[in-house]
């Protein structure tokens, strides 16, 4: 795991700052490069972006960031962008498809955006993103779904990674989600809690639901040992969480009692696997997804 170039898509005229601040302080913690896609569409014409191809290239898309970010009172994020190594990329067409070519093209190590807006729904939950995004391996990491209730002071705030929860599915790439939440562990010194949600062991009747404690119990007592297996093979000792029922319901009750800053989501963001199931996950948690 090597984070040396983020790739950070933005909307006009609502640019996510949240974001924008949290690819920061992962910029300065790993020395990654930035890569800023913007996507010209209709909107961010009509806010204000060039049209021409002569104007675009002189366009400053940072400093109208930055202006932007001002405007709202938030006026820390010049300088937590100053020193870091910046890249604006503009692009048209297909959000989604830009965001995958410009992955290649940049070889990316991680993308993170904001899960909401334009070009986030484009990407993950529109009709053709299960097939663009096919062709490259590259992490997501979403901002919180909850970000656009923020006040411009909660924006401008440090991000900060105190506790890290990892959510775990048993599955090949397993361990390399676990590799994923170590490796953000030891960069921020921060605790790790790894957790797993079992099937659910209700069985219907006519007088109701009926859960089967014997089941309940070997299923949790199975998923502990693939959880001691995985901390073994990384050299790595964690807290472990294990529920039962709705992955997105568990997921949400265990970030909130170990109050996570982040969610690491065993949920591999290509092939549609991220709009089907992650995007659940992603709206029940209020706190950024890194989806390995």
């Amino acid at each position: 795991m090597d984070i040396k170039k983020i790739l950070l898509p933005v909307d006009f005229p609502n640019t996510s700052l949240p974001v924008i601040h949290q690819a920061a302080t992962l910029a300065r913690r790993f020395h990654s490069e930035i890569v800023a896609l913007h996507v010209v569409t209709r909107e961010s014409r009509l806010a204000g972006v060039p049209e021409s191809a002569s104007d675009l290239a002189h366009w400053n898309m940072l400093a109208d960031i930055v202006q932007g970010a001002q405007k709202k009172g938030d006026p820390s994020l010049g300088p937590q962008l100053d020193g870091i190594a910046i890249q604006p990329v503009l692009a048209s067409g297909d959000p989604a498809q830009a965001i995958v070519e410009a992955a290649q093209a940049q070889q990316a190590d991680l993308i993170m955006m904001p899960s909401h807006g334009y070009t986030f729904n484009r990407f993950l939950l529109g009709s053709e993103a299960a097939d663009v995004t096919s062709g490259i391996e590259c992490p997501v990491w979403t901002s919180a779904y909850a970000e656009a209730s923020l006040s411009p002071a909660q924006s401008a705030q440090e991000f900060a990674v105190r506790n890290i929860l990892c959510a775990i599915d048993f599955t090949a790439h397993s361990d390399i989600t676990v590799s994923w939440a170590a490796r953000m562990a030891r960069e921020f010194d921060a605790h790790l809690t790894l957790a797993h949600a079992t099937p659910h062991v209700g069985i219907w009747s006519a007088g109701g639901t009926y859960v089967n404690p014997r089941l309940k119990a070997e299923l949790v007592e199975d998923a502990d040992r693939q959880m001691e297996k995985l901390q073994q093979n990384r050299d790595i000792k964690a807290k472990i969480l294990i529920g039962s029922g709705d992955v997105s319901e568990v997921l949400s009750q265990a970030a909130e009692q170990t109050k996570a800053d982040l969610l690491v989501n065993e949920c591999y963001p290509y092939g549609g696997n991220l709009r089907l199931h992650g995007f659940g996950v992603i709206s029940a948690v209020p706190i950024p997804v890194l989806s390995v």
